[in-house]
């Protein structure tokens, strides 16, 4: 798995966490819901660190949060 589906598997699972929807998640964290839903697309690859800091705010959590889980520890390197 790339780093933009693990972002995007990571988002799900914190919505259906809080029991969120992502058009909700969109729209209290003041982004477009197609910017949330173009993110959940696997053919889209673009995804900014404003905008995953943005969906942070608006899941009340913080980016170190975020990216505190082991598959984000456990990334291979991207550089080769």
């Amino acid at each position: 798995m790339d780093l933009k589906d693990m972002i995007a598997k990571r988002f799900a699972e914190l919505c259906t966490k809080k029991n969120i929807k992502l058009n909700e998640l969109a729209n209290v964290s003041g982004v477009t819901p197609s910017t949330v839903y173009s993110m959940m697309d696997k053919s889209r690859r673009d995804i900014s660190i404003r905008t995953i800091k943005k969906l942070c705010d608006g899941l009340e959590i913080t980016l170190g949060e975020f990216f505190s889980t082991d598959e984000f520890d456990h990334l291979e390197q991207e550089i080769r």
